[in-house]
């Protein structure tokens, strides 16, 4: 059964990002529309695949981790506004029936993403 899962690590401390919010998008036509809204738990992941089984389809989709509130909330030093706020990942699932995993590492200055397992 294929399925989309993500995890969120805040690497300026080493940890798991906890409570960022994530939202997941789907591409119909030339229009971005929003499937659902979740946040990360305290390992930094979401409780469930954000999308899994026959809800996941071959197309092109895009997370929104809202990680300016994250850094806000924990603490750390940012700019006004943050250098990062919302990261979007446009991503595209050729075959639904494989897992895809995307992980953001993050601090509130840079990021990276890769396709995980």
């Amino acid at each position: 059964m294929g399925r989309l899962s993500t995890h969120v690590l805040d690497t300026a401390i080493g940890r798991p990002a906890a409570s960022v919010k994530i939202e997941l998008f789907g591409l119909k036509g030339d229009a971005w529309s929003p499937i659902k809204s979740n946040a990360t738990n305290a390992d930094g992941r979401t409780d469930k695949p954000l999308l899994e089984g026959a809800d996941l389809k071959a197309g092109r989709y895009r997370i929104e981790f809202h990680i300016g509130d994250y850094f806000r909330k924990s603490g750390a030093a940012l700019s006004d506004p943050p250098f990062l706020d919302v990261v979007p990942i446009q991503i595209g699932i050729a075959d639904p029936t494989l897992h895809y995993h995307v992980p953001l590492l993050c601090t509130p200055w840079g990021y990276t993403t890769y396709r995980g397992s």
